[in-house]
């Protein structure tokens, strides 16, 4: 990962986007993710869906899923 600033984008910029959470997700403290025009993904706590998005490219958010994969975060996720 780079010393690049994340993008960081209002509630009203993302407004309308279709948001989903893991379906082993609990009632509270879930992320919520949304797939943008242009390949973008929108990363948001479901507890503040008013508060702010981070948003990454599809090669980071790619980068992303094959580190949790890989157990790079701790230990992998089960199938």
């Amino acid at each position: 990962m780079t010393n690049e600033e994340r993008t960081v984008v209002p509630a009203l910029q993302v407004e309308g986007a279709d948001w989903r959470k893991s379906t082993f997700s609990g009632q509270h403290a879930c992320v919520e993710v949304a797939m943008l025009d242009g390949g973008q993904v929108a990363v948001r706590h479901s507890r503040q869906p008013a508060g702010p998005a981070l948003v990454f490219t599809p090669d980071e958010w790619s980068a992303f899923l094959q580190g949790a994969w890989h157990g790079e975060f701790g230990r992998r996720p089960a199938n």
